[in-house]
């Protein structure tokens, strides 16, 4: 089972969060992608873009955060956050 942890937060706060479940057989990139989609569908958001600082992070902590600088559109949130916290029946 894999299982993705995705919240927005301003000032410190969380204002939205949704943890999306995938147990396919798909690769780890491809469900954090499919899992990303749906977390943004979620919200009303178009997807953001993965930074070499993002990319960086989650390769290192299975978490990172999508600052308006990830986004086209503006936001009303200073950031969305994405974390593994399990993966393949392990917690994070």
């Amino acid at each position: 089972m894999f299982r993705l942890w995705a919240r927005t937060f301003k000032d410190n706060r969380m204002l939205h969060d949704t943890c999306i479940e995938d147990s396919g057989t798909d690769t780890r990139t491809h469900k954090i992608f499919h899992a990303l989609d749906e977390a943004c569908r979620q919200f009303d958001l178009g997807n953001p873009v993965w930074l070499d600082k993002n990319i960086a992070d989650f390769k290192r902590n299975s978490k990172t955060r999508f600052t308006q600088d990830n986004f086209i559109e503006n936001i009303d949130f200073d950031y969305l956050e994405l974390q593994i916290i399990e993966e393949d029946g392990y917690w994070v």
